[in-house]
């Protein structure tokens, strides 16, 4: 299945905007995630399992148990902070 995959904020910096990502059907958010960062270099950096990141899918919050759809929009962004 294709998902469309939206960075934000200092991982678009990172990342740049956007891209698709082929995955078989039954992923999850968390196999996506992992997929990316076996990928390496800027993506182990920013995507890492160490790192504080929220994620969305067709912009709702989401846990990395959640299933995945064909055509489905993700979202990876920091947490954000406020004052």
């Amino acid at each position: 299945m294709k998902l469309q995959v939206r960075y934000f904020a200092s991982i678009r910096e990172a990342l740049g905007l956007s891209e698709t990502v082929e995955m078989p059907p039954g992923s999850t958010l968390g196999d996506l995630r992992g997929q990316l960062i076996a990928r390496g270099g800027t993506h182990a950096q920013v995507l890492g399992r160490g790192k504080a990141l929220r994620a969305a899918i067709d912009q709702a919050m989401a846990e990395e148990s959640a299933l995945l759809k064909d055509g489905a929009e993700v979202a990876f962004f920091p947490p954000v902070t406020g004052g």
